[in-house]
């Protein structure tokens, strides 16, 4: 049974050397393009962000559709760390934004994490619930670069922006925030949780697959001249021209990126137990080419992939596709 992480179960182990041409899992190629990774798997069962139950179910519905040994088979080196510890729901007062507390020490906890592995050379998986949990995972990945002097890209592939405040959002909900959290606004437990911060600047972020805005998201994104390719862009341009300028801007004077996924960026049909769906996503195809032109980039330094509730699921449907696609992100080729 995995154990939930504490202060002192942060510490990665030094990557074992490997070859760096692995054979893959079947379908998959041994093409010389796709780089053996020592992958640092772990679960923020995390529903505090959200209105809704379920989501903090995430990290073992991906771990039940075989994560872990669909990136061992194809060459990589994978350990699983188990889960943040989170507080459970019910032991908490209030809702919405007075859970702000409590997502800080989670997100701290998480930051450690993923700054200790890329300060070693790994790759930070991070399985969610809730994309609050992004002002850590990002922060953290941040933190490491800017120890070696390097600044942060991001991609933020998601339906929403994400960009509200506490005093900005209506509903109070933290994974609304984590965005505007990781460009220093917002709650200042969240917002300087990247050392020195903030965790990314606007001009290293890009959103790919947004359809749903709020007024005052819209305005923010404008004045802060934040490239964001929404579905409309996906569907004109075609998502390869997207992703291409997507790579461009967010590796543009970084020393990489994180990418973080909130399953609703995908079309609900095709992606049906999220909290928050809205219709006109990402196909299924496009989902995977997406999966499959960061991996060709090689610029990926860390992944979230999160908002996967299996209340709301069809048989554990959405975690499979969500792992289908971290196989692509991690260099399955079809031939």
């Amino acid at each position: 049974m995995r154990q939930p992480m504490s202060a002192a179960t942060l510490s990665v182990a030094h990557p074992t050397p490997r070859p760096r041409h692995a054979s893959g899992e079947a379908g998959a190629s041994a093409d010389a393009r796709r780089r053996v990774r020592d992958v640092h798997v772990v679960g923020v069962p995390m529903d505090l962000g959200a209105s809704r139950r379920g989501v903090d179910m995430g990290p073992s519905a991906m771990r039940l559709a075989g994560v872990a040994e669909r990136l061992r088979a194809l060459g990589h080196a994978v350990e699983d760390h188990g889960n943040v510890r989170v507080p459970d729901r019910t032991s908490l007062t209030g809702s919405g934004r007075e859970f702000l507390p409590a997502i800080a020490q989670v997100c701290e906890e998480l930051a450690a994490f993923t700054a200790s592995v890329v300060r070693r050379g790994g790759t930070p998986l991070i399985l969610g619930g809730d994309h609050s949990l992004g002002a850590g995972s990002v922060a953290g990945v941040a933190t490491a670069l800017a120890e070696r002097g390097e600044a942060l890209g991001l991609i933020w592939l998601d339906a929403h922006g994400d960009l509200h405040t506490p005093e900005s959002s209506a509903s109070g909900n933290v994974h609304g925030m984590p965005v505007a959290h990781l460009l220093g606004l917002g709650d200042p437990r969240l917002a300087g949780l990247a050392k020195p911060g903030p965790a990314v600047k606007a001009e290293h972020l890009v959103f790919v697959g947004l359809r749903d805005l709020d007024p005052p998201e819209q305005a923010f994104i404008r004045q802060a001249g934040i490239r964001a390719f929404t579905m409309r862009d996906i569907d004109e341009r075609g998502l390869r021209a997207v992703m291409s300028d997507a790579l461009e801007i967010a590796t543009r004077g970084t020393g990489g990126v994180h990418v973080s996924c909130d399953a609703d960026w995908i079309d609900p049909a095709e992606a049906p137990g999220v909290g928050t769906p809205v219709r006109g996503g990402a196909t299924l195809r496009e989902a995977h080419l997406a999966m499959e032109i960061l991996a060709d980039s090689d610029a990926m330094l860390g992944m979230d992939l999160v908002e996967i509730n299996p209340i709301l699921d069809r048989r554990n449907h959405t975690a499979e596709l969500a792992v289908d696609l971290l196989a692509s992100a991690f260099g399955r080729r079809i031939i």
